[in-house]
């Protein structure tokens, strides 16, 4: 890793800060912007930016929500991804969590690591790979719960759409899986060096399947929340959780931690062990169902456009809205956003952000935070 890229904290250096923010400027036709206008962004997303937590539909401007960190930028789930979203300016950093052998959390999209991890190459584990049965669906490789922490410290990151994301490949090899608890102590860090709150967003990925297998997240999660006073009022360090299944969040509020709950919401089926689709949750009966217990609901951005009734039934039974998750690149763009014939290629996101951010959106969850913020700043000079 080169020493201009990440510094030794493992925080973006000064050049990479301004060549991400250049090429955000040129991807959508602007000038690019240069060190005061970058950090004036980013301190005007601290300033202002969260929010009231409490259910309702957001008073102030929607909050900017580092998918993964900055996965756009940096390998996802990695210090230097978190550390670069909130640089940008993110008020969120989400990480998703699973756990190892001994059942101490770790940040990873999945607990398949094939994909995230340089496992494949490493003789050593070869016997690993199997094939397991998670969420319904057969899954093959490596996976961390059948890993201990110390096992998985061996291991290093690695980009996971190398195809798509190739200048993140760079960073392959250099990096380290984090536990949640790291995510925790970075985010008290960067909360101090850019004097913000910083709000750490973890999913339960699977609950279901690892209560099955004797390694249930909640009662693991529940006491990092607690252990590092996340709901004390003034907190620097703030805690929202979500999870794609209900039982696994009215598990957290069972616990009477009172921090907000996100219930997300797929695009097909319905949450693993429950009986309703995820459109039935998004019905005005099912939304005031969420609202007993969540504060939010996360669906995927297209369930939004008009003349959808999603986001002003879900303001009527109280909730607010995230929606998910905005991406550069013209394959995950609609096709009247797409720019040129390279769908690793940069399309119109900032029509995109404007799109969604007018409708009302409370927030955006993102690759590309350092657009985002700067999408919300120019969406604010005009209004």
């Amino acid at each position: 890793m080169s020493a201009g890229a990440v510094g030794r904290d493992g925080a973006p250096g000064r050049r990479s800060v301004l060549c991400a923010a250049g090429t955000a400027a040129v991807a959508a036709g602007l000038p690019a912007a240069g060190p005061a206008a970058g950090a004036g962004a980013a301190a005007g997303a601290g300033a202002g930016a969260h929010a009231s937590e409490g259910p309702g539909p957001a008073a102030r401007r929607p909050l900017v929500i580092g998918h993964r960190g900055a996965a756009g930028w940096r390998p996802e789930h990695t210090e230097s991804s978190y550390t670069f979203a909130v640089q940008c300016g993110a008020d969120w950093i989400e990480p998703d969590v699973v756990p190892t052998r001994d059942h101490v959390l770790v940040v990873r999209h999945e607990n398949e690591i094939s994909q995230t991890t340089d496992v494949a190459a490493r003789r050593e584990f070869a016997a690993r790979r199997t094939r397991k049965l998670i969420g319904g669906h057969w899954t093959e490789g490596w996976f961390t719960e059948d890993f201990t922490l110390a096992e998985l410290r061996t291991l290093r990151t690695v980009e996971r759409l190398p195809l798509i994301r190739n200048r993140n490949t760079v960073f392959d090899g250099h990096q380290r899986i984090c536990t949640l608890q790291e995510v925790v102590d970075l985010a008290r860090v960067l909360a101090h060096r850019h004097g913000r709150p910083v709000t750490v967003f973890p999913e339960t990925k699977h609950p279901s399947y690892f209560r099955s297998i004797g390694l249930p997240l909640e009662p693991e999660l529940i006491g990092i929340v607690r252990r590092n006073r996340l709901t004390a009022p003034g907190s620097a360090v703030r805690c929202v959780v979500q999870s794609f299944e209900p039982s696994s969040l009215r598990r957290i509020a069972a616990a009477g931690l009172r921090i907000p709950l996100w219930q997300a919401l797929g695009t097909t089926g319905g949450p693993q062990g429950h009986d309703v689709t995820y459109r039935q949750m998004a019905t005005p009966r099912g939304l005031r169902r969420i609202a007993e217990y969540a504060r939010w609901i996360g669906p995927d951005k297209s369930w939004l456009v008009p003349p959808s009734p999603l986001l002003a039934d879900a303001h009527a039974a109280g909730l607010r809205v995230g929606a998910y998750t905005f991406r550069a690149e013209n394959q995950y763009l609609p096709a009247g956003l797409r720019r040129g014939a390279d769908s690793a290629g940069f399309g119109d996101v900032f029509g995109e952000f404007a799109q969604h951010f007018g409708l009302g959106v409370d927030a955006v969850v993102t690759d590309f935070p350092d657009i985002a913020v700067l999408a919300r700043e120019l969406l604010g000079r005009k209004s």
